[in-house]
């Protein structure tokens, strides 16, 4: 078979984009696809576009009928959850976004579990998965009863092998429902009745089933490709970046970036994860191999997009950094900073009202002040998680120079890295198949910005008084 010919696909379906690739057996990457993920409401409340999802789905593997696929691996974000009932979705899964009614969310905080037992922090909205059940059990309850229950990166497993499973990386993102000393579900899922309603736990690699009939005549795959359980996005990130040696053997962190920014520090040591400051946006998330992975995060995609108003692109694309990086000087001498945080709440600094000090007007210096802030914050937040020696930045803003220099200056003890910067998620997913597969190409070590950002960040602390 030629290496240009496509054994596996990973469908990688995120916040912001649904994602399918196309991969060689050799781990080369042959083709990519991307659909912005629609923003659907029902009964006035924010639902995953499951529906459009799927067509979509469907239509974009198709296109690779001429290829001998073998398997398909999926990947969803955290905090979403899928209900069947009688062999179908019950009702379109809800957007963590969409907020709890405040007497819902005041009784279930009463009943969750401590911090030191699951590693999630108490998030707004339904980014505490257990939130949703919760509040899921008192608007369907007859369904609710008699439902199985299945993480997002799951559904979609479901979706393709009518095989219903579950997988622990995803129950164990700040989801309140995993205990990751205990390896089990939490005292809470259990009471509640949870733990017995999701469907039955394997592993991330394990193979659930093989295509629909159904779905092989629609989209011209054979029937006998087989489907994997697929796992959590952030997880495949690090299961990516374990494909360096450099990372897999020594301390280090990952810090994925996307809708979302993850640092998931990777310890020869125990970590007492218990002492992590929860109330800062940290959190324990479970590997593939249900270990613990101390990690931080704040909404950083979607806090860069808030600022700029503008396809969040824009501040990595390739033929505008030399523009942004030349307007670094001018931020600094004008003092332009941006202070967090623009998704309340979350981060490092949850409290914190964001707003400009000396707001640029010019356009690359607006862009690149941004940049800094992201750095800030994913600075703070690594901080907090004990971060050291080895920083590899992944995913769609490895690429913004500004973000990933400014990094190497404020870590001036930490050798920061780059990779391949699209497709890290879907590769990891792919080590899956065959835990060997090497990435294709070397860590590229980032050099620091040409300017002392010491003084900056001093003055941008100073700035935010106590709102951490």
């Amino acid at each position: 078979m030629g290496l240009d010919r496509g054994f596996a696909l990973v469908i990688d379906i995120g916040k912001t984009l649904s994602k399918i690739t196309l991969w060689s057996r050799d781990g080369s990457l042959l083709d990519r696809q991307v659909r912005p993920n629609a923003v659907c409401t029902d009964d006035g409340l924010r639902r995953l576009d499951a529906a459009g999802i799927g067509e979509w789905l469907l239509e974009a593997i198709g296109r690779y009928r001429d290829h001998p696929i073998e398997a398909i691996v999926p990947v969803g974000h955290g905090a979403g959850a899928a209900v069947l009932l009688d062999g179908k979705l019950a009702f379109a899964p809800l957007d963590y976004e969409q907020a709890v009614p405040s007497d819902i969310m005041d009784e279930y905080r009463l009943g969750r579990d401590t911090f030191a037992a699951t590693g999630s922090p108490a998030l707004p909205d339904g980014l505490n998965l257990g939130a949703q059940l919760f509040w899921l059990d008192r608007l369907y309850p007859r369904a609710m009863e008699r439902a199985t229950l299945l993480p997002w990166a799951q559904y979609w497993a479901w979706f393709l092998s009518g095989e219903a499973r579950s997988e622990v990386s995803s129950l164990g993102c700040h989801s309140d429902l995993w205990s990751p000393g205990a390896g089990d579900f939490s005292p809470l899922a259990q009471r509640m009745g949870w733990a017995a309603r999701f469907a039955p736990l394997v592993r991330a690699g394990d193979v659930v089933g093989t295509l629909r009939p159904e779905l092989a005549a629609t989209t011209g795959l054979p029937a006998t490709v087989r489907i994997h359980a697929g796992l959590h996005d952030s997880n495949a990130a690090l299961n990516a970046a374990r494909g360096f040696a450099a990372i897999a053997h020594n301390e280090a962190t990952v810090l994925s970036t996307g809708t979302w920014f993850i640092g998931m520090r990777l310890s020869g040591a125990p970590i007492n994860t218990a002492a992590l400051p929860e109330a800062r946006d940290c959190l324990v998330n479970v590997d593939v191999l249900g270990q613990p992975v101390p990690s931080a995060r704040f909404m950083g995609g979607r806090e860069i997009e808030s600022v700029i108003a503008i396809d969040t692109r824009r501040i990595d694309i390739k033929p505008d950094q030399p523009a942004l990086l030349a307007a670094v000087p001018q931020v600094l001498v004008a003092g332009a900073m941006l202070l967090p945080t623009h998704a309340p709440g979350c981060g490092p600094f949850p409290n914190g009202e964001g707003r400009w000090l000396n707001e640029p007007d010019d356009w690359y210096a607006k862009r690149a002040a941004t940049s800094l802030y992201a750095a800030l914050v994913a600075d703070a937040a690594l901080d907090l998680i004990g971060s050291r020696e080895r920083l590899l930045v992944e995913g769609r803003f490895a690429e913004a120079e500004v973000f990933v220099r400014a990094l190497a200056s404020l870590r001036p003890d930490t050798a920061v890295y780059v990779a391949n910067a699209h497709n890290d998620v879907s590769f990891g997913a792919l080590r899956l198949l065959d835990p060997a597969l090497a990435p294709q190409g070397e860590l590229v070590r980032v050099a620091p910005l040409d300017a002392d950002l010491a003084a900056y960040r001093e003055c941008w602390r100073a700035a935010m008084g106590g709102t951490a």
